[in-house]
């Protein structure tokens, strides 16, 4: 069963479950457990950091029991937390896999720049920053990121797992009340990629660096320690894309092999 999901991440230690520390995938298997009736594990598309939201989360679980899929996210909803709701559930094939199946992800960061911080109503998922940015500077030094690269300056490296991505989009604009929102659009993100690059463009939109340095530590063999990483709670994920149902498996395998850089 596939389950469309979003949660303010505020109150939690991020998607995966902790010893003892109040996590998204914690508290939602184990009220889908209890509600179900059995035992409930889910796979989810991307695992979100501590503080970090999701507007267009998607996990996956296998099930035994006959669901009704259309009273589910009714029933979860008088069970679950105020911080974390169930929007869809619908029978997928076999093949779907919420996390391998993924063709994209795309996640959107805010940020106030105003005089007065960022608007009281959005202060959880909007960075106050203390000084003016630069929107042109900002878009001119993300489009130097596009493309498929070895991302480690922007990543915490995980034994075993590659930092090779793909960035399909990196934008910035001003929405209709002034705040900054990055777009971010990648096949895939290794652990605090997007907050870093945020992070790095930030320094180019107050003029402490010039637009070509983030690019520039592309070629790094290593994550850079000039990098800020920004705070997690202007973060969130916003959509994952799929297939058709016709090429879950394809992809899949696609996506779990180890990639390495053309040339």
């Amino acid at each position: 069963m596939r389950l469309d999901l979003g949660y303010d991440g505020t109150g939690f230690s991020g998607w995966a479950r902790q010893p003892e520390r109040r996590t998204v995938c914690g508290v939602l298997e184990d009220t889908m457990s209890l509600v179900l009736r059995e035992d409930v594990r889910l796979t989810v598309a991307g695992r979100t950091d501590a503080g970090v939201h999701a507007a267009g989360q998607v996990a996956h679980a296998d099930l035994s029991v006959d669901v009704d899929v259309a009273e589910l996210p009714h029933r979860l909803a008088r069970a679950l937390p105020g911080d974390v709701r169930v929007f869809a559930a619908r029978v997928v094939p076999p093949e779907f896999d919420a996390r391998f199946s993924a063709l994209r992800r795309h996640y959107e960061y805010r940020v106030s720049d105003a005089v007065f911080g960022a608007h009281p109503l959005r202060r959880l998922d909007t960075l106050s920053w203390p000084r003016r940015l630069d929107l042109d500077a900002l878009n001119v030094a993300s489009a130097l990121l596009m493309g498929e690269h070895d991302f480690c300056a922007f990543c915490r490296r995980r034994e075993g797992a590659t930092t090779i991505r793909e960035l399909q989009r990196l934008d910035w604009e001003r929405d209709g009340e002034g705040v900054l929102v990055a777009r971010v659009s990648a096949d895939a993100f290794c652990h605090s990629m997007v907050r870093s690059l945020v992070g790095a463009l930030l320094a180019v939109g107050e003029g402490r660096k010039p637009p070509s340095w983030p690019a520039s530590l592309l070629s790094e063999t290593r994550r850079s320690s000039g990098v800020t990483v920004a705070p997690p709670h202007g973060l969130s994920l916003v959509r994952v894309d799929y297939p058709a149902e016709a090429e879950l498996a394809a992809r899949s395998s696609v996506t779990r092999n180890v990639r390495t850089l053309a040339g």
